[in-house]
C-alpha cells in the first residue's frame, strides 16, 4: 500500500472517536450549512489539527533526504484523501454571512447571463 493512504488510514484508526463525531457533524453541515456552521468551524478545528500532525509525520523524512522536492506531492495526496472522505473539509474556518441586500454585503460576485 501507498504510504500516504497508510498513514491515512493510521490517522482515521487512532483516532476513530473524534473522526466518528466529526463525521456527523460534516454530513449535517453538507445538509444545512447555517445550522451546523459554528459546531462544523469548532470542531473542524480540532480535526485540522491532527491532520496537520499527520501530513507532518508522513512528510517529515523527505524534506530531510534527497526527496524533498517530493515532499509537496506528497501532501498533496494525503489531502486529496482526505477530501475524497470529508469533502467539504476545506469549508472548514470559513464563515457565512447571508445579508438580505446584496449592496451592503462586503463581498458580491454577479452572476453573468451567457
Amino acid at each position: 500500500m501507498v504510504k500516504y493512504k497508510e498513514y491515512f488510514r493510521k490517522m482515521l484508526k487512532e483516532n476513530k472517536n473524534v473522526f466518528d463525531i466529526f463525521r456527523k457533524i460534516h454530513d449535517e453541515y453538507q445538509l444545512n450549512p447555517d445550522l451546523w456552521q459554528k459546531t462544523f468551524n469548532e470542531d473542524g478545528a480540532k480535526i485540522q489539527e491532527i491532520v496537520k500532525d499527520y501530513e507532518n509525520r508522513l512528510c517529515s523524512n523527505t524534506e530531510r533526504g534527497m526527496y524533498n522536492k517530493y515532499s509537496g506531492g506528497l501532501a498533496e495526496k494525503f489531502q486529496n484523501e482526505i477530501r475524497k472522505a470529508f469533502p467539504m473539509f476545506d469549508h472548514i474556518g470559513i464563515k457565512t454571512v447571508t445579508t438580505k441586500n446584496p449592496e451592503t454585503a462586503a463581498f458580491n460576485i454577479k452572476k453573468i447571463k451567457l
